[in-house]
């Protein structure tokens, strides 16, 4: 097999950043080659040149889904900024329960789910807090590009090591013990995620309005114009008063945005 030649590094990246957002520096070409490489030898491919060839012919979209899961960097871990989740319970949650008394309806967006901890922590916060007033439609969507990682949400299934940060409560009452090793979100919780594959350069497939929307450490892959264009559309998805989460090592401009800042990598939308 042919190493990665900078033509065909520039091609990759190029179609990454038009796909998905995703701006690669120089630096990342080592990286591409590595994760790539296995997937050139199952198709018994020596070239990257004839594998991009490929990966724009076909029409199944088999491809392309592993392509993305190939390419993409999934992280994450249960109660990641957990400053995110008390203010989420402190401060937002109310607001939502005193807005939206007559409806009933917390709608909360997880837009880049990866493997689902932060969807099911954010699911099991909205089951804690509307347990006082029951009646409550708590469903939330959770979104990732990558089908890879979103299987693995669905079924739920973790390290129980994984579980350590979380209350000994909870450990109890959302996940049961599958064996030594692995414990299971339970149903009550998995039930109330809807979890789908989005591309947040796709039109957001949805009409209702969010109140909540987390996207967390994600468009630090986005060069500055990609970035802006997302957060406007997330704006436009936004409900007056509701709250945008974005990752700590990100920052969005409170001008162009239309947001306002309300303390580090939390936004809100005007009434």
């Amino acid at each position: 097999m042919q190493d990665l030649t900078a033509a065909e590094f520039n091609k990759i990246r190029d179609y990454i950043k038009s796909k998905f957002g995703i701006a690669l520096s120089d630096e990342k070409k080592t990286l591409v080659h590595s994760r790539l490489r296995s997937t050139l030898q199952e198709l018994d491919m020596s070239t990257f040149s004839e594998y991009f060839d490929y990966l724009m012919k076909d029409k199944s979209g088999d491809a392309l889904t592993r392509f993305v899961n190939k390419i993409t960097t999934n992280h994450t871990f249960f109660m990641r900024e957990t400053d995110h989740f008390d203010y989420f319970r402190d401060e937002v949650l109310p607001y939502v329960e005193e807005k939206y008394s007559a409806q009933r309806d917390a709608r909360v967006w997880c837009a880049a789910s990866s493997s689902g901890e932060e969807a099911v922590t954010l699911q099991i916060l909205l089951q804690e807090y509307f347990k006082k007033t029951p009646g409550w439609d708590t469903q939330m969507l959770a979104s990732d590009i990558s089908a890879q990682v979103l299987d693995r949400a669905v079924a739920g299934k973790y390290a129980t090591e994984a579980l350590e940060n979380l209350p000994k409560t909870w450990k109890n009452e959302y996940f049961d013990r599958v064996d030594g090793q692995f414990s299971k979100v339970k149903d009550s919780v998995l039930k109330r995620i809807l979890y789908r594959r989005i591309n947040l350069m796709d039109p957001f497939p949805f009409k209702k309005k969010m109140q909540v929307i987390f996207c967390r450490n994600v468009m630090i892959y986005f060069d500055n114009e990609t970035r802006n264009g997302v957060v406007k559309r997330f704006f436009e998805i936004t409900e007056p008063g509701g709250y945008l989460f974005i990752g700590h090592s990100e920052s969005i401009s409170n001008a162009g945005s239309g947001y306002q800042y309300i303390k580090p990598a939390v936004y809100r939308k005007p009434l």
